[in-house]
């Protein structure tokens, strides 16, 4: 299934970016891709898609050439109906995108699913990578038999109902995934829920959180095992890594085990932002990133 009906839609100016689109595996990825010079890559999570880096988009296409892809099911991407949306697909077209464009020295900004997909990319292109920053996110595989954080909707067999209506469900995920309440308005809200007219459109939405690995027996567990042992990789790539501490996905406790991944690792919290703390703290969280660049030319 396509996204025509927003191919255009700017949502009030809010998102006035050229959209491009590109074949990928059988489906069209959308991606913005704004000024010139050293590419900045902006990696989305779940339910989100590249709005979510507008902000940044406007400010660092000033002086680099950003780039927002919006991942398979989400945003003005297709929403293919007999894709596996596993992890290791999600890198994949991302490493066909990125390799398509042709580019190096990225700096990739990475949160939430986004995280995992820009490593799974990183690692097996180093070469490529000059810097990255971590936003609220994790890497690993969840013990067998753990809980994850979507465990009371499966318990009580409301899953598939749930993620099944983003559109109604979306709202309501950001009264805690946005800390900043007076940040929800009503044309960030029509931004986010558009992608999920009907039930078909949010099979992406349906499989991630499930995509979390469980176990090691899970149909994930397997590339993100890859990612996890070769993290090192990345060991000599300067990192940023900027926390909201008010997010119940991601506690400030991940915080601790980023930096024993990569010790002396630059760190930035932010008190008052939650998951989606690209909504929450756009400006500061920006000025970081410019720093960063030019500390770590």
């Amino acid at each position: 299934m396509n996204r025509n009906y927003m191919r255009s839609e700017t949502f009030e100016g809010t998102f006035p970016f050229k959209p491009n689109f590109k074949e990928i595996n059988g489906f069209q990825m959308h991606y913005v891709d704004e000024g010139s010079g050293e590419p900045i890559v902006c990696l989305h999570g779940m339910p989100t898609w590249g709005y979510l880096y507008r902000n940044f988009i406007e400010v660092l296409s000033k002086n680099y050439r950003v780039i927002a892809p919006d991942q398979m099911g989400f945003g003005k991407s297709d929403v293919p109906q007999d894709k596996p949306y596993l992890l290791k697909q999600h890198i994949d077209n991302l490493t066909k995108l990125l390799l398509s464009l042709d580019l190096k020295d990225i700096t990739f900004v990475g949160q939430d699913w986004g995280g995992p997909v820009m490593f799974g990319f990183a690692i097996d292109y180093p070469e490529k990578v000059k810097r990255l920053v971590i936003m609220n996110t994790a890497i690993g595989i969840m013990k067998e038999g753990a809980k994850p954080w979507y465990y009371e909707l499966e318990k009580r067999g409301k899953y598939e109902k749930f993620f099944s209506n983003m559109k109604e469900k979306i709202p309501k995920l950001f009264q805690t995934a946005i800390y900043n309440k007076e940040k929800i308005t009503p044309t960030m809200l029509k931004a986010y829920t558009t992608p999920f007219p009907n039930k078909e459109s949010c099979i992406g939405a349906v499989a991630w959180p499930r995509d979390i690995p469980i176990g090691n027996s899970h149909p994930s567990a397997e590339a993100m095992l890859h990612i996890r042992e070769n993290l090192d990789m990345l060991a000599d790539k300067p990192k940023l890594l900027i926390w909201g501490l008010k997010d119940p996905v991601f506690p400030p406790r991940v915080i601790d085990w980023w930096n024993k991944i990569y010790p002396g690792i630059e760190t930035h919290k932010i008190e008052h932002a939650s998951h989606f703390l690209q909504e929450d703290a756009p400006d500061k969280i920006i000025l970081w990133i410019e720093k960063f660049l030019e500390n770590n030319p």
